[in-house]
């Protein structure tokens, strides 16, 4: 089964379109310059929510180079289970929240060495774009994507939409997938139709095979 991570929320009325269409994770950005961005409170709002009716859902929170204190104070208060750790974190930083963080990378590393995840997702793999962390709507490098799905429970990040996510999940075939832009109507606002869409695209392979 692949598992699919809908990132970006910013509304409970998007989390519970995502969870209807057959979202297994809900992504939260906590980048001050993302255009989902989303504050503290707001997230809190939509999680407490979200834990009581959903609790099999799983809830990820976002981060670029933020403190592990300000990390740590949000996975509390927001009742998430994970930390995305999206930008240039240290293997300190990652220790300092282990298990319950993953490291997103940009450029295929040559290991993973000091952000070892003995749990799914092992890593995430997005699109390299210059002054970006995510969100770019440019696909990921997939053949070598692949290789590295081979290796580890690989989260494939980066350009996926519902046109494409089906071609992704057959070359790549990795533990899970994460979209964001390909399932919005306008930057920061989710699609329910588009959500449908892809999980739809995904889970077809799934009962074909």
């Amino acid at each position: 089964m692949t598992i699919i991570k809908i990132c970006g929320i910013k509304t409970l009325k998007d989390a519970l379109a995502a969870i209807e269409s057959g979202a297994d994770y809900l992504g939260f950005n906590f980048y001050p310059k993302s255009v989902r961005f989303i504050e503290k409170t707001a997230c809190a709002e939509i999680t407490s929510v979200v834990k009581r009716e959903h609790p099999q859902v799983k809830l990820v929170g976002v981060f670029v180079n933020s403190s592990v204190e300000e990390i740590k104070d949000i996975l509390q208060t927001c009742h998430l289970d994970l930390a995305q750790l999206h930008g240039d974190e240290t293997p300190e930083t990652f220790a300092q929240l282990a298990p319950h963080a993953f490291r997103a990378f940009r450029r295929i590393p040559e290991s993973n060495a000091g952000y070892e995840r003995n749990e799914a997702p092992a890593m995430l793999l997005d699109a390299a774009v210059k002054g970006v962390y995510g969100g770019s709507g440019v696909t990921a490098d997939w053949t070598a994507a692949a290789k590295l799905a081979q290796q580890y429970p690989l989260l494939l990040a980066g350009g996926l939409t519902p046109e494409n996510v089906a071609d992704a999940v057959r070359q790549v075939n990795p533990w899970g997938v994460d979209v964001a832009s390909g399932v919005e109507s306008a930057p920061g606002e989710k699609d329910a139709g588009k959500m449908i869409q892809f999980v739809k695209e995904v889970k077809r392979l799934e009962i074909g095979n």
